[in-house]
This record gives structure tokens, sequence and C-alpha cells, in this order.
């Protein structure tokens, strides 16, 4: 009986076989090797999702200031202070006087080009009127606008609570001497104009940005550099809608629209062509298409067949540069503020 209960204890204690050892840790391996797949799956989607969301915001964010600045374009409204209708509106450039004074006006509240601006030998790159096209097709389109800026549709400057341009440069003070109500003498008005310039570079960190350059100064005076706003922005593409040259450009709502134009075809199309000069040309531009082609931060994608996207003019990219995300955000802007400055 004694020898009985010591063979059956002795039989407990002998622990897993070596067969049994193998089992366990071929099936503990198994395991694991199923965790760490779905935890890879896991972080994977995670980090697209992330690189996802961060380019969604990127495009948002250089969609809406585009928008923001071509709904403001050409804003020049009559002044009720002013005594005739010869000075109603500011002067968009530089101190004049009435009525001894020439007044010194744009004729343009946007232009475009189908690559960058370069301003004209001689002349300061704050007017529109200055700005010649360095057309490159193979690069992206850029895109200048002008308008009457105040420190409630900018953003003030905490010097002197002045109104700023696209990269928060307090403007410089226009002072015109203008002829007023129940005053012998003209008086002064003082405001601002901003003129911004938006195109795609390359930072100093070597990342594809939208870029902007604005009218405005340092605090030292100096006029400010141009400076990135949103990272990651590799193209943007610009048609412009623009009604008939036979069509009145006030009568907007009788308008018959040329088509969607590129900024060469604003100046060189059949109808766009049959006017006199590029600042009647422009002022037929009634809305603007904006492609933005943004990109993820860093490369996320596992192969070159998922990295593949639409380009702005809808062909499909198939050989990507690198594994990043990729893709085309698109919005249409209706000037309605196309009054000319002059």
């Amino acid at each position: 009986m004694k020898s009985h209960r010591h063979l059956h204890a002795s039989r407990y204690r002998k622990g897993f076989s070596l067969i049994e050892l193998m089992l366990a840790m071929a099936i503990g391996l198994v395991i694991a090797a199923a965790s760490f797949s779905v935890y890879l799956a896991a972080s994977g989607t995670s980090r697209m999702a992330e690189a996802q969301g961060r380019m969604n915001e990127d495009a948002q964010a250089a969609l809406s200031i585009l928008t923001q600045q071509l709904r403001m374009a050409g804003s020049n409204p009559n002044q009720s202070d002013r005594i005739n209708d010869a000075s109603r509106r500011n002067p968009v450039y530089g101190a004049t006087s009435y009525p001894t004074g020439a007044y010194t006006m744009s004729n343009f509240i946007l232009r475009g080009c189908d690559g960058k601006f370069k301003p004209t030998a001689g002349s300061g790159p704050e007017r529109l009127d200055n700005l010649v096209c360095d057309d490159q097709v193979a690069e992206p389109d850029s895109l200048a606008v002008s308008y009457e800026a105040d420190r409630f549709n900018t953003i003030p400057t905490a010097l002197g609570d002045l109104p700023s341009d696209c990269l928060g440069s307090r403007l410089s003070t226009i002072v015109a001497t203008l002829p007023a109500p129940g005053v012998t003498v003209p008086k002064d008005f003082s405001y601002a104009v901003a003129v911004n310039r938006f195109y795609v570079d390359v930072s100093t960190a070597q990342v594809p940005s939208l870029y902007c350059k604005g009218s405005g100064l340092n605090d030292d005076g100096s006029a400010s550099t141009p400076k990135p706003l949103v990272e990651n922005i590799e193209d943007i593409q610009l048609s412009y809608g623009a009604v008939k040259a036979s069509t009145a450009a006030a009568d907007v709502a009788s308008a018959v629209m040329a088509g969607y134009l590129t900024a060469h075809e604003v100046v060189t199309q059949v109808n766009m062509a049959a006017l006199a000069n590029d600042a009647e040309r422009w002022a037929k531009v009634v809305t603007v298409r904006i492609c933005i082609l943004a990109r993820s931060e860093t490369a996320v994608v596992s192969d070159a067949a998922s990295a593949r996207y639409l380009k702005c003019d809808g062909t499909l990219e198939t050989n990507p540069p690198d594994l990043r995300l990729r893709r085309a955000y698109f919005a249409t802007v209706v000037l309605r503020n196309r009054r000319s400055p002059s």
C-alpha cells in the first residue's frame, strides 16, 4: 500500500515530456506570431489614418486661405464721406491728392500664372499691374490678389492695430487728400491695400509648401519676405471662369461663360484676345476653380501601386516618386467683389 502511494506520487513529480514542451512552445509561438501580426496591422492602420487625417487638414487649410483671399479680391466700395463720384473710391497705391494730383489706381483685382510671377524690371513687386508671368507649364500655378484691407478683414498687428498682409506683416498706410462734404479744403483719408501672391515652393527643410509673398512691412520698415503657410502642398492648379468679351463686366446675371481657362488662355483665348489689354481680360473672370495636391508627411503605404493617385487634371499618376499618400482637393470660388478698383 505504501509502495503504491509512492509510485502514484512520483508519477506527478515527473513533469512534462520533451514532446509536450515542444508542442507547448510551438502553440505559444503561433499565438505570439498571430498577436504580433494583429499589432502590426493595427499600427499600420493607425499610421495610415493619422497620415491621411493630417494630409486632409493641410489641404483644407490651403484651400481655406486661397478661398478667403479670392472672396475679398477687389473690394473697394464707394465711400459715403466723399463729395463726388470722382473721389468716391479709394486710390489703390501711393499718396495722392485731388484735384491737382493724379490718382494711382490698379487695373487688376487678381492675376494668375501658369508658373511663377516675376516683377517687371525696376518696378515694385507689390503692384499687380507690374507682374509678368514666368510661365512653366510643368510648375504649379501662382495667384495674386488685391483688396482694401482693414483690421476687420485681416489680422490686426500688435503695432498700432494696423491691418496686415497674408503673413501678418503690417500694411503701409495710404493717405489721399480728397474732397469731403461741407469742407472747403480737401482733407486726408487713410486706408490700406493688401497685395498677396500665393505659390508653391520648397522650404529650407526641403518640404514643398504653400507660400505667400505679401505687401506688408517688417517692424524695421523693410519689405516682408515670403514665408510658407502650409507644408506638404506639392501642386496648385488654377482655372478661371470668364464671361465672353461681348458681355458687359457688370452684367453678371446675363453673362455667357467663355469657359474655364488657364491663366495663359485668359490672355490668348479668341474671345479674350479681342479685348484691348490684359486688365480688361482679367476683369472678365468671375470664378476661380482651385485644385490642391497634398501629400502625407511621411511614407506610409507599402508599395508603389498603393501610392498611385489622381492628379489635378484627372489622370492617374502611375509612377509616384515615393511611398507617401497623395490626393487632389478641389474648390470653386465666386469673385463676389469683382468690381475693378479703378
